[in-house]
């Protein structure tokens, strides 16, 4: 009984220290780097979301791009 309390100690210990590593890493990243956001309604169509309403596509925004001015034309860009 004494053996499973240290090794459920153990476990959540190290559980803790991972996620208080990586859930700073992961919001940073998210925020500075990119992010995933969906695309939704007719707006994006035909290029994103050409099935119309009951479908919906999945893009990875780019950050460092708009953020160093590196965007050409044909980019798609998202305003928040």
């Amino acid at each position: 009984m004494a053996q499973s309390q240290g090794w459920l100690k153990r476990y959540f210990k190290a559980f803790c220290k991972g996620f208080f590593v990586a859930v700073p890493v992961a919001v940073t990243f998210l925020d500075r780097v990119a992010c995933v956001a969906r695309v939704e309604g007719a707006s994006m169509q035909p290029s994103l979301n050409p099935g119309g309403s009951q479908s919906s596509d999945v893009v990875l925004l780019n950050h460092w791009k708009v953020r160093n001015f590196e965007v050409q034309r044909g980019d798609i860009v998202s305003l928040v």
